[in-house]
């Protein structure tokens, strides 16, 4: 899920780990299944996983969901709604039995904190704990340095803390999306090609900034984040596997399998998803990231304002939106499109999820950029087995808060999921 740290952000922290990773493995070696307190801790987080999967289960739900006696449920129940996690709805109706109250996420107790730090903005969220945003502000923002970046994002959190949609709310901590790899086992940015940025460990500069922040600190790759969100915040019918496909400055993608909590694919440097830096073009133009060929060459929002001459302070849309006329744009969008096609058919082959959605600020562009894209990824697809059983893809219009909502969702796992004592 990402490197995090609770309570004191400037503590080492339990990290993840691994290829795939999700929770510290640590929390549950640390315990053992004798301990009364520890199974409770478990009995509830399993209780409130539930109602927040599947709202308005009754305690008799549970019980046969989560095959506890009735009486494990009771008292778990009870101590989630004095906690404020959850609130009692209408009697439902029973096959015989008392009809029992349905149970939801109480929406009105607690909040989380996302952020996303892009190449040219911030954005930020704050959620409840059903993924509703309470508030959301987006700042545009010039690269620069990593210090300078921490002071804005921690002068706009102090705002919107201070909002009064945070009223009264208890907030459970924050969660910082990045464009780039994160090691898997520690919290440090490995390398951000579009903002220059090398081996930053972003929480350690913004933390000492917001010295009254206390919960969960945790900070990932900006499309792994936002492929988190897509399928965390789910309820009903939630896919086996999802990918997200972050079309913006650069091309990341992000992709989880619908576990409790879902299971990010990371790779062993925290390398997996990264889309963007494949080849297409061997020999081809030089990318930032100092390789030749790579996919952000064809299809990214620089190579995008290079092709079309487009300042760096300009924002890319409004700049391309009124030439769209022109045959230079439309030559360089196509081709951009094609090259996008090219990678939503390689994701599909190659991690084959359940369901691809596909953001970005790139998808603003409209049609000349998304007609060549899934035209090709709709022609191509089936032709390795022949099958019909075509993956959704489901392109997101705005995706401007994903990633920052994303961020936000797992803060909320994490303390569900892991040692936090709040539940």
């Amino acid at each position: 899920m990402g490197a995090w740290q609770a309570i004191n952000p400037l503590r080492s922290g339990v990290q993840t780990s691994g290829p795939h990773s999700s929770m510290p493995t640590s929390y549950h070696q640390q315990n053992k299944a004798g301990d009364l307190h520890f199974l409770k801790r478990l009995n509830r987080s399993a209780i409130l996983e539930l109602i927040r999967r599947t709202p308005g289960l009754t305690r008799a739900d549970i019980a046969t969901h989560a095959q506890l006696t009735k009486a494990t449920v009771g008292g778990g129940v009870q101590s989630l709604l004095k906690q404020g996690w959850l609130c009692e709805g209408e009697l439902q109706k029973s096959n015989g039995g008392r009809p029992g109250r349905s149970l939801y996420l109480n929406d009105q107790h607690y909040a989380m904190l996302g952020a996303e730090v892009g190449v040219h903005g911030l954005r930020l969220v704050a959620c409840s704990l059903s993924g509703e945003l309470l508030a959301s502000h987006h700042q545009h923002l010039v690269p620069t340095t990593p210090e300078v970046t921490a002071e804005l994002l921690a002068e706009l959190l102090h705002k919107l803390m201070a909002s009064s949609a945070l009223a009264g709310r208890y907030c459970l901590g924050i969660g910082v999306a990045l464009p780039g790899p994160i090691d898997p086992g520690t919290p440090i940015l490995r390398l951000a090609p579009n903002l220059g940025w090398r081996d930053i460990n972003f929480l350690k500069l913004l933390s000492p900034l917001l010295p009254q922040m206390t919960g969960i600190w945790m900070m990932d790759n900006e499309a792994k984040s936002a492929a988190f969100g897509e399928i965390y915040f789910r309820t009903g019918q939630i896919p086996d596997s999802l990918v997200y496909v972050s079309a913006g400055t650069g091309i990341g993608s992000g992709m989880v399998e619908g576990s409790h909590p879902p299971l990010i694919s990371r790779g062993l440097h925290g390398l997996a998803g990264e889309i963007g830096h494949t080849v297409l073009q061997p020999g081809g133009l030089y990318c930032h990231c100092g390789n030749r060929g790579c996919a952000e060459t064809l299809v990214s929002g620089w190579s995008i304002r290079a092709a079309l001459s487009i300042a760096e302070e300009e924002n890319l849309i409004e700049a391309v939106l009124p030439r769209l006329h022109e045959e230079q744009v439309q030559l360089t969008l196509r081709r951009a499109g094609e090259a996008l096609g090219t990678l939503l058919l390689n994701l599909h082959h190659t991690q084959n999820p359940s369901e691809i959605v596909l953001g970005g600020s790139l998808v603003q562009l409209g049609a000349p950029l998304l007609d060549p894209a899934l035209a090709y990824f709709k022609a191509h697809q089936d032709r390795l087995l022949g099958t019909h059983r075509q993956v959704p893809l489901r392109v997101i219009e705005d995706s401007t808060f994903i990633a920052a909502r994303g961020a936000a969702a797992q803060v909320l796992a994490n303390v569900i999921h892991g040692p936090s004592d709040l539940i």
